[in-house]
């Protein structure tokens, strides 16, 4: 059997690949390795033999889809975030992050480590295997008469650090909740005003008895209250019609508004009554249908640009991405594989599935080239030497310019005619595909190595040096962002989620959504400057 795997290496990358799938799968007391698990089966297979081994291509092309994948997701978050969340979040992310890399430093020193094991432990505290990949990927460009021994001492690094790099950020945030006395309700309501913290969208018929909303119009309505809330049909007297914004209200009008449960408990205590004229029920002349944006001239552009109210008497009310329902804003960017679900005319429902597309099949397919254009130009940008103090050179390499490239065009969305961004399905299956390949390479290649540093007893060090690590950086950065920065703490604990084994450990603290804003602003930012920070760490220390 040993000589069979090591003659056949792609059936050797889909076994540990599904085995450490399932693996991650298993749960205990909440607690998963999820992907990751591909990285410690891997291990496991190149310990068994030295010879179980892949082409190294293949570890290239994961890191190169998963890096670009995930910017093309990020890439809107990451701009919008430098707009709508100002410098404070901006600047503890960074400082969280310098923070980090300082302790990193210290322990250097203090434990005799080599540059290679402490950027694996940094990588494995921070449970980030990109930036484990990048500085593999600059090993292997850089120095490859040493790049077996530094792959080898970077991995087991990250291997002994990782599990800390999750247990550990737990450990902390649960102390610092007690220590801080935290109540996360007061928190959610005083964050309500800036962030979007909305239940899962519901609709509800209402009918118009408050005097003092007669005669005003939507817009009005709007302008004076700013719900969240989109509107349906409306039912004056016996003629049924689709809302605008310049429809005025009427008493005894029957309307119907999406919004949050929340939300429209709000809107019914201004507005009047729950009503008893079911409007979804009625079919007869407006019919509901979620339609697929397949055509690529339909994504990237928002749905007041299309001017659909002028030629068709329909409305959007939500739309599905992936698993999130979001209400339909006139700034509503759409993307490739969204679900749009159209209140209209049913003469009307046929034309707009023919002008969005309404093909599954294609609505997941990948456009190859604007996606290998995409591609190869992060693949140039990571060739371009930048000059470093001291002469030394970096280079964003196989991980940083697909990366940046990839955020880049995943913010503007479309150059003429060229969507250049993935529907979500496909984007989530590459994404998933790429980081399954990197780890299993990783774990294949350094397996032996592992098993060596386990019986000389090194092993020990490197999982102390991380724990020390993890704990204080985690301990930091939490003191910092919640007395100095002055960021709540349950918008703290998604910041302090590098792993979503930690970010959902953090939601059941909080019993509420918070800690995922706070990680959906960390993402972006953090995936791209621990890249950068631990080549920088490794070419400093090296």
């Amino acid at each position: 059997m040993n000589g069979f795997f090591a003659d056949q290496p792609l059936l050797l990358l889909f076994v540990v690949a599904a085995i450490g799938y399932f693996i991650g799968k298993v749960r205990i007391k909440g607690f998963s390795l999820g992907v990751s698990a591909v990285l410690f089966v891997g291990l496991a297979f190149g310990a068994v033999n030295a010879d179980y081994n892949v082409p190294y291509i293949i570890f290239e092309l994961g890191l190169v889809f998963f890096v670009y994948s995930v910017g093309l997701s990020s890439g809107p978050a990451f701009f919008k975030s430098f707009q709508k969340n100002g410098v404070r979040d901006i600047l503890f992310v960074m400082t969280m992050l310098l923070v980090s890399t300082l302790v990193a430093v210290g322990i250097f020193y203090a434990f005799n480590l080599d540059a290679a094991s402490i950027t694996g432990i940094y990588a494995g505290s921070s449970t980030n295997t990109p930036a484990l990949a990048s500085v593999i990927n600059l090993v292997n460009q850089q120095m490859p008469d040493q790049s077996q021994s530094l792959t080898e001492a970077l991995v087991i690094g990250y291997t002994y650090s990782y599990p800390m790099g999750v247990i550990g950020v737990m450990i902390v945030l649960k102390i610092m909740e007690r220590f801080y006395k935290i109540d996360y309700t007061k928190e959610r309501e005083a964050l309500k005003k800036q962030y979007q913290l909305e239940d899962d969208l519901s609709s509800r018929a209402i009918k118009i008895t408050n005097e003092f909303v007669e005669g005003m119009s939507l817009r009005e309505l709007n302008n004076n209250y700013g719900w969240d809330v989109i509107y349906g049909r409306i039912m004056s007297g016996k003629k049924e019609s689709l809302s605008h914004w310049d429809t005025q209200l009427t008493l005894g009008d029957d309307i119907m508004i999406i919004g949050s449960v929340e939300t429209l408990d709000k809107v019914q205590r201004e507005l009047g009554e729950l009503s008893t004229n079911i409007l979804k029920h009625d079919r007869r002349k407006y019919d509901v249908r979620r339609i697929f944006v397949s055509n690529e001239h339909m994504a990237g552009r928002t749905i007041s640009s299309l001017n659909l109210t002028e030629k068709y008497n329909a409305v959007i009310t939500r739309i599905r991405r992936g698993d999130m329902e979001i209400l339909a804003k006139a700034d509503t960017i759409l993307e490739m594989g969204d679900r749009i679900r159209f209140v209209a005319e049913r003469k009307e429902l046929k034309k707009l599935a023919e002008l969005f597309g309404d093909s599954y099949f294609k609505s997941a397919q990948v456009n190859l080239f604007s996606f290998g254009l995409g591609i190869a130009l992060g693949l140039l940008l990571g060739m371009i030497q930048w000059p470093l103090p001291g002469g030394m050179t970096f280079r964003f390499g196989l991980a940083g310019g697909p990366l940046i490239v990839g955020l880049i065009l995943g913010a503007v969305r479309r150059t003429g005619p060229i969507n250049w961004t993935l529907p979500y399905s496909a984007n989530v299956t590459l994404r998933q595909m790429g980081l399954i390949f990197l780890l299993a390479v990783i774990g294949l290649r350094s397996g032996n190595t592992f098993l060596a540093s386990l019986g000389a007893g090194s092993g020990l060090i490197i999982f102390i040096a991380g724990s020390v690590l993890s704990i204080v950086a985690a301990f930091l950065s939490i003191i910092i962002g919640y007395k100095l920065f002055k960021i709540p703490f349950s918008l703290l604990l998604g910041f302090m989620s590098n792993q979503p084994a930690i970010l959902d450990f953090a939601t059941d603290m909080s019993g509420n959504k918070v800690p995922v804003i706070g990680y959906a602003l960390m993402f972006p930012i953090a995936l791209v400057m621990k890249i950068l920070f631990a080549q920088v760490l490794f070419v400093l220390l090296g």
